[in-house]
């Protein structure tokens, strides 16, 4: 079939039912010249001229193969047929500090400054399952994240926010279930359907043991943990995502972008396995997956790099799990900016490095994007950092002209060639996992977690020996006093996030309490899902940590090992 067939097939049929459900933005994009902004760029400009030679690129078969047509196999091109030309990617900026009252109020303050959705960042001990009294919290209780320790916490965290009319991304991972609990307890305390409710839980546990260290429990349980998840939410919350394959974090840990899209992808496949393992049909739960992935500085490799990931893995999903829907072939994913790129000298200049990297995310087709402040090489961003973070994307949007078409990059020969070879290097490191057993295998055997140590060493040799220069770190050096503004976590909330607890554990059934956790104990030794009894739980004023506490009785802690 010719690229013109394609085209016509394309337009009337996939095109047509989303301009049916979203209207593009404006009836005519224009830039400034009077030249009309086409909807997609395809090869050979022109589609019906009869030059011998367009002719021969319409008819090459490549072009169908490999990059396609936006919203359809293999999604090169993006998940949606028309992208940004109907709705901007969600900006969603990833906030978070002191307690749920502190935290409530930013997200208010983001929500009137245009942001488009919610993203909370959650302190140390919320994240590996300790209440903000346990002794283990001590010094820690708010300081990089809003502390939540009861569904009182997380009510107070969304007050005056409607859960039902707002998506919410949170970065927790394993206690997820436990905080997705609170948030649907939350949700229907407001009267909001559970059904209705759109967000994100992060999830992911292997990326955890991978370059991340916040975890709980041994891989075996984490696992039924999340699959429990994925299979409560396919009937209950169908609009939820349920998990968000992480690369960021393997990337800040020092991955190059091929082996965070390499790895990334062989977790994917490892939950997948597990999910059918389970007993889940694919084609269940396979549409609620989602990605997080980083945005570096290299503006071109960033862009070929989000394209090859969504092509491989509308691959995987047809190919290697026999899926049949369209939506479990797509890959789809919030991407932030690189805080490992981020410098405490001169902070101004991160407003640069942040805007580069935003304009990747874009350029490669992100669902939702959070851009870093300036000063988080520093300390907690600033009502004013993070004002700074949010115009630039909202600059990106509405003056840079780049989301008037899609996927402008398409066609390039540089962009093309490495999105071909980032999806040859990221499937080799799929080849070798495989060999070895699975993601999980090689984690235990140490493969990623040695490949992501020697390329962060490799990369630092190089700042070193200045083969990478570093603008104001290793070139281009001033000797400069730090005026910005700072924002400082009172540490005196722990004691009042103490108080709270008291007064809770005061005023609650302890009966009702008792006969809960011993419940919780029974069902982790079985198998039915934890889910509903998660929710039970904190609808009854179980904490966060006394639930984990207990299912470290029933199932133990992960312990590191050594390689």
């Amino acid at each position: 079939m010719t690229l013109q067939n394609q085209y016509n097939k394309w337009k009337e049929n996939t095109l047509k039912k989303s301009l049916d459900k979203f209207k593009e933005r404006k009836e005519r994009f224009a830039y400034s010249s009077g030249v009309e902004v086409p909807r997609l760029a395809l090869p050979a400009d022109g589609l019906d001229t009869t030059a011998e030679e367009h002719r021969r690129l319409l008819d090459h078969q490549s072009y169908l193969d490999n990059i396609g047509f936006p919203g359809e196999y293999p999604f090169t091109r993006g998940v949606q047929p028309t992208m940004y030309r109907s709705r901007f990617w969600t900006m969603r900026q990833y906030a978070g500090f002191s307690t749920a009252e502190e935290s409530n109020k930013r997200y208010r303050y983001l929500l009137e400054q245009g942001q488009t959705g919610l993203s909370v960042a959650f302190d140390l001990p919320t994240q590996i399952g300790y209440d903000a009294d346990d002794p283990i919290a001590q010094g820690e209780v708010g300081k990089v994240g809003v502390s939540i320790s009861s569904i009182r916490d997380m009510m107070q965290l969304y007050d005056q926010i409607p859960l039902d009319k707002v998506s919410t991304s949170m970065t927790i991972n394993a206690p997820a279930g436990v905080l997705l609990a609170m948030y649907i307890a939350v949700a229907k305390r407001q009267g909001a359907d559970m059904r209705q409710l759109r967000g994100t839980i992060q999830n992911d546990i292997l990326k955890e043991y991978v370059a991340r260290g916040t975890y709980i429990f041994p891989p075996a349980p984490s696992m039924r943990l999340i699959t429990d998840i994925f299979s409560f939410c396919a009937k209950e919350v169908p609009y939820w995502n349920t998990i968000s394959i992480s690369g960021y974090h393997i990337r800040e840990a020092g991955s190059t972008a091929v082996q965070e899209v390499g790895f990334t992808l062989a977790n994917g496949i490892a939950y997948v396995e597990a999910a059918l393992k389970a007993g889940l049909d694919v084609d269940a739960f396979a549409g609620q997956l989602s990605f997080f992935f980083n945005a570096h500085n290299n503006l071109l490799e960033e862009v070929a790099k989000f394209r090859a990931a969504r092509r491989m893995w509308a691959r995987i999903m047809r190919e290697r799990f026999k899926a049949q829907k369209p939506s479990s072939w797509q890959l789809r994913f919030h991407t932030q900016t690189a805080g490992s790129t981020l410098t405490a000298q001169q902070p101004e200049n991160n407003v640069v490095r942040v805007s580069l990297q935003a304009l990747s995310a874009v350029l490669g087709g992100t669902q939702s994007l959070h851009t870093n402040s300036m000063d988080e090489a520093l300390w907690l961003p600033t009502e004013k950092s993070v004002r700074v973070a949010l115009r630039t994307q909202q600059i990106i949007a509405y003056e840079s002209g780049v989301a008037d078409s899609i996927d402008p990059l398409a066609g390039s020969y540089l962009v093309e060639y490495l999105t071909d070879e980032i999806e040859k290097g990221a499937l080799d490191y799929i080849a070798k996992i495989d060999e070895m057993g699975g993601a999980l295998q090689s984690i235990e055997r140490g493969f990623m977690q040695n490949e992501i140590q020697n390329a962060a060493y490799a990369a630092q040799q190089e700042i070193e020996r200045k083969e990478q220069i570093v603008v104001g770190v290793n070139q281009f050096q001033v000797k400069e006093e730090m005026t910005l503004e700072r924002l400082k976590v009172d540490p005196s909330i722990e004691l009042g996030q103490r108080e709270k607890l008291r007064k809770l554990r005061e005023t609650r059934d302890e009966k009702r309490v008792a006969e809960l956790q011993s419940r919780l104990v029974e069902t982790a030794k079985g198998s039915e899902n934890l889910m509903p009894l998660f929710i039970e739980c904190v609808e009854n004023d179980i904490t966060l940590g006394e639930i984990c506490n207990t299912l470290r009785g029933v199932w133990g802690e992960y312990v590191a090992q050594g390689f």
